[in-house]
């Protein structure tokens, strides 16, 4: 069945907007004439070629928030016995996104024609992504589909929580650097120039702090225009240096050695490499298939690199601990954990504890960070402020003197 969107009038005259399922146009008229509403326009819904593409950019049609909640819900209705199909239409009628709704009438025709439900949904890479489809088509294989599909929900809303934390722990500062920017702009624009005539006219040696303040007052007034192109050509040389494989390299090693970012980078990646893993085990997708998947999700080139090398030691029957612990970036507890669980065969469960142990840690980072920059924020701003005043000051003191 395809999905189409009409606009039509009720027996009433009142004007209705919806969409309605059916085989073609005709049918879709049909129902329609039948449901009583007279028709002002109808167009089939097809889901964007943008979604089923891997080189397009997806945008926010839909979140990650939106796939969370359908695999949730999706999940609730297969548990309880109810078709794939039929769920499917459910979850179509329901939610209000209607690019996924599109997308949820398109999956419901492949698989209601003999296509499985990961397959169906690998054609949409952008809105399910590997890990998504992988689990999605073991479930499938083994008959487990709706354990599958809570674990995967419960992996998509850790997921969510994770980037709503630090979108928050970057909130305040990005706040205060813009507030302070703009605070200083004023002053050096404005202020300080009317206050620079009175200290001219002095004709005396000025402090030196005073001699920086005006040099800074001036050169903001006369160029601020420079200073943003400046900024503008910086940011877009920088962002296009970091995408090439050599600048990504550097600019990778160069975050796991900062003092606070670094350690907060690898307890991410080391996270999401072990809940992955451990999901994706635990739902019997292949070892080399999975490692294969987690290695896409990693974040950090030099720490991705690591598990393709596990990955290959794995493949030649060698241990997936040792390849980590050499490249010293997996903390030395997580290839311990790995090792044992390799020893007694409890692969996926140790991979579990590394996964809470290190989602907790994350957290309390990511909770103390805001609490570490706001001081630090605080003091940069009033020393700033400070040099300032006293640079203003300290001249007024000795007129007030003459």
């Amino acid at each position: 069945m395809a999905l189409f969107s009409y606009k039509g009038l009720k027996s009433n005259g009142q004007e209705v907007k919806a969409s309605i399922n059916a085989d073609n146009e005709s049918l879709a008229k049909q129902k329609l004439r039948n449901m009583g509403i007279m028709l002002i326009s109808i167009k089939e819904e097809k889901s964007d070629a943008g979604f089923k593409k891997k080189g397009m950019t997806l945008g926010s049609s839909i979140s990650t928030e939106d796939i969370s909640l359908l695999t949730r819900q999706l999940a609730t209705l297969i548990k309880a016995r109810i078709t794939v199909v039929e769920s499917l239409s459910a979850l179509e009628d329901q939610t209000d996104n209607q690019k996924l709704k599109v997308i949820l009438s398109e999956v419901k025709q492949k698989v209601n024609e003999g296509t499985s439900l990961a397959n169906a949904f690998k054609d949409y890479p952008k809105v399910f992504n590997n890990v998504y489809t992988n689990m999605v088509d073991a479930g499938e294989q083994s008959g487990t589909l709706d354990l599958v599909l809570i674990r995967l929900a419960e992996f998509s809303e850790g997921q969510v929580q994770l980037k709503n934390k630090i979108k928050g722990a970057m909130v305040y500062p990005l706040i205060m650097i813009i507030v302070g920017s703009l605070m200083m702009g004023i002053i050096f624009v404005f202020v300080i120039p009317k206050i620079t005539k009175i200290f001219v006219s002095m004709k005396k040696e000025l402090p030196l702090q005073t001699k920086i303040s005006i040099w800074i007052s001036d050169f903001t007034k006369d160029y601020w225009w420079a200073m943003l192109i400046g900024l503008f050509v910086f940011w877009n040389v920088f962002t296009r240096y970091i995408t090439t494989k050599k600048g990504e390299k550097q600019w990778h090693r160069v975050l796991l050695k900062m003092p606070i970012v670094g350690n907060l980078v690898t307890m991410i990646n080391v996270s999401r490499f072990a809940s992955t893993l451990s999901t994706l085990l635990q739902s019997g997708v292949p070892i080399l298939t999975a490692l294969k998947i987690v290695s896409n999700l990693i974040g950090n080139v030099h720490m991705q690199k690591a598990v393709l090398d596990a990955r290959e030691s794995v493949s030649e029957g060698q241990s997936l601990a040792a390849p980590l612990e050499r490249s010293e970036l997996y903390p030395s507890m997580v290839t311990h954990m790995i090792r044992l669980g390799e020893k007694s065969g409890e692969l996926e469960q140790m991979l579990g504890i590394v996964a809470e142990n290190y989602e907790d840690q994350v957290n309390t980072k990511l909770s103390g960070l805001t609490s570490v920059l706001e001081p630090i924020m605080m003091v940069a701003m009033g020393g700033a402020v400070g040099f300032i005043i006293f640079s203003v000051v300290a001249p007024m003191m000795e007129i007030n003197q003459v």
